[in-house]
């Protein structure tokens, strides 16, 4: 989101799924698609069933590597060194859109400057990536008539994560691939309905659509609405400085809802001390996940069908969910469980909301993207896009197409920097972290269902036969994998989906966190942590 507001001027995707079936060209970077979002794997088969070419860069040969026209296994924390690259070979070729960058964008300049520094050479090295494949790559993408990027957090989990959507999104400027069908910049979200949570401004520095709290308009608006005198204009703590200011006893009370921590979170251990340092922890949440056992309170929500409101999915599409079956035992609608707790704080007159459609109304109110849209709207399987300004609106599927939100699209460029943890000599791996297409994030949902589970019931560790001779491993044996961190034990896949010298470890599975390993080091702007690239050492367990 950081990266594509700074450049597009608005953090969502551009296109909508529905649109890469148009593309005919794809460039898939930093996401296992038929893994994360099947569907939408589904969309770009479909492209490429139509003649589109697909490029595919990871450091697994993942599923759509097998069908790809171009696979570029680059090393993990490599990404925009790739893309740098990319972006070099495009002016270099003269493949650039020289009537959208000289209408439609500025910073060029600044651009081409950091580019004349960067020798291929040296991108292939670091990337471990031929120089022939990475012009090929462009040629495929910028030569095509509509060419989209799709990005997951591959991209994102970097503490250059920022300045690697930025990248993908100065490739897309460069070649004109904005604003129309089939083209575009494509972020896929984790979960499905992170979208809607970022709409919402359940973010520490924006209110709802993205405004900025250190906005005074924006700030006195939303007040009104809210019924108070005036909010706070200081940004507040990111998930991971929340973390860290635990552990400082300098935040003395959380309440999480819907997350799990205690397996999503990295360095396990030091997240584990921070909650203990806690006077209180409330945990909200539909199951007692590893994070709510360490709560002073569980508060039993309702699940997804047993609730009214609304969803806001990767596309920025809104719909209605509706309640199928009445909560079980004593577990309640988390608005009504935030209403109920307003209301013993003293505060219950801001919350009087009756219904999902009344908390809704309010969100028109305060959120400009979804000021056209209607429970009456909405009550279609479509549901709308925004931004839908009005009620006359029919709400747009694509961005950007006259002009940027911010105006003039932005180049901003930035050099490539190395992982804040490289392997050496004591810890000679690279560990990496992703998803497997049967188990759902922290498992909390997706492990409880028999068939699911079944599938694959425990986590490994990938590692590629080079490795796996030289250890004197064999498959399914038990090795301990070891970081600065902590250190895990788990059962071995050799494969040679994956590069020597790396390993890859699914983070489902509390039993065997890939997370207790990995580094918590941050990205500067957005504080992500940098979960695809650490250090670790292996060892046969006998």
């Amino acid at each position: 989101m950081a990266g594509l507001a700074a450049t597009f001027g608005s953090g969502a995707m551009t296109n909508s799924i529905s649109d890469l079936e148009e593309a005919k060209c794809i460039l898939v970077i930093g996401s296992d698609t038929t893994s994360q979002h099947p569907l939408i794997a589904r969309r770009m088969v479909r492209a490429k069933e139509k003649g589109a070419k697909l490029i595919v860069c990871d450091p697994r040969a993942i599923q759509l590597s097998s069908m790809a026209d171009l696979y570029l296994p680059l090393k993990p924390g490599t990404n925009l060194a790739l893309l740098n690259g990319m972006a070099k070979v495009t002016l270099e070729e003269g493949l650039e859109n020289k009537e959208f960058i000289e209408q439609r964008t500025e910073g060029f300049a600044e651009l081409k400057a950091l580019l004349d520094t960067i020798s291929l050479d040296e991108v292939a090295e670091v990337t471990g990536v031929p120089e022939e494949q990475i012009r090929e790559a462009v040629r495929l993408y910028a030569k095509a008539e509509s060419a989209a990027i799709v990005y997951c957090m591959g991209i994102t989990q970097h503490t250059t994560g920022t300045e690697n959507v930025m990248a993908t999104a100065h490739l897309a400027m460069l070649t004109g691939n904005i604003g129309r069908p089939g083209t575009g910049v494509n972020p896929l979200r984790g979960q499905n309905n992170v979208q809607g949570a970022c709409d919402m401004g359940a973010l520490p520095n924006v209110l709802p659509a993205y405004q900025q709290v250190a906005n005074d308009e924006a700030r006195q608006k939303a007040a009104s609405a809210w019924g108070v005198k005036e909010l706070p204009s200081k940004p507040g703590l990111t998930v991971m400085e929340m973390m860290e200011a635990a552990n400082q006893k300098k935040v003395k009370a959380m309440y999480i809802m819907g997350e799990n921590p205690m397996v999503s979170d990295p360095d396990l251990k030091h997240v584990e001390h921070s909650l203990k340092q806690l006077d209180l922890l409330v945990v909200q949440d539909i199951f007692l996940t590893e994070t709510a056992k360490f709560a002073h309170v569980v508060l039993p929500s309702a699940c997804f069908a047993e609730k009214e409101g609304t969803f806001s999915n990767t596309e920025r599409r809104v719909q209605r969910v509706r309640k199928a079956v009445e909560p079980p035992g004593e577990a309640k609608e988390d608005s009504k469980i935030i209403c109920k707790l307003a209301e013993k704080m003293g505060a219950g007159n801001l919350f009087p909301f009756k219904n999902a459609e009344e908390i809704f109304e309010e969100i028109r109110k305060v959120t400009p993207s979804y000021a056209g849209m209607t429970y009456e709207r909405l009550n279609t399987p479509s549901g709308l896009q925004w931004p839908c300004p009005n009620v006359e609106h029919p709400g747009i599927p694509i961005l950007h197409k006259e002009q940027f939100t911010r105006g003039k699209g932005l180049f901003k460029p930035a050099p490539y920097k190395k992982p804040a943890e490289e392997a050496d000599q004591e810890y000679p791996f690279t560990l990496t972290t992703g998803r497997v297409i049967f188990q759902y994030h922290t498992g909390s949902m997706s492990r409880r269902s028999p068939n699911l589970e079944s599938e694959v019931p425990e986590g490994y560790m990938e590692i590629n036969p080079r490795d796996a001779k030289k250890l004197g491993i064999r498959d399914c044996e038990m090795v301990e994998v070891e970081s600065r961190r902590g250190s895990i034990e788990t059962k071995t896949r050799i494969s040679k989906k994956i590069r020597p010298g790396i390993v890859f470890i699914p983070f489902h599975f509390a039993e065997s966190a890939a997370n207790i390993l990995t580094n918590p080091a941050l990205d500067p702007i957005s504080k992500i942590p940098e979960y695809k690239a650490c250090a670790v050492k292996i060892k046969k367990i006998i």
